[in-house]
């Protein structure tokens, strides 16, 4: 079972270099002011480029997180959370990803990675 698998992340579909993710947000999501931890909203983008990235390289190479910046737009609250990442520039090396968390048509996070990828 993987990290995201714990949260309970499903329905991921990864093709050409976009991924899409959802995770039904309850209450041991939450933080102490009652909206989805923090946390768990960077691990649903990092989730969601890190599978962008792993649909657009070779089949043995590894996409790692070299920079993440996430920001925080509104909280969400327990309930439906979709995810997309999407490659936006890939080099030899290093690939470029955004990546957005909506609920109810909302956007909450819109997020930047940076990802090296080691070539195995």
């Amino acid at each position: 079972m993987t990290f995201a698998d714990s949260l309970g992340v499903h329905g991921t579909t990864a093709e050409d270099g976009t991924a899409r993710l959802q995770l039904d947000a309850t209450e041991a999501h939450l933080n102490p002011a009652g909206t989805v931890h923090g946390g768990v909203l960077a691990t649903l983008v990092d989730t969601a480029m890190g599978a962008a990235v792993r649909s657009s390289t070779g089949e043995h190479d590894v996409p790692a997180t070299s920079q993440l910046t996430v920001t925080y737009l509104h909280p969400g609250s327990p309930g439906r959370l979709e995810v997309t990442g999407r490659v936006v520039t890939q080099g030899e090396h290093l690939t470029v990803c955004e990546a957005d968390v909506e609920q109810d048509g909302r956007t909450l996070v819109h997020a930047v990675a940076t990802f090296a990828v080691l070539h195995r």
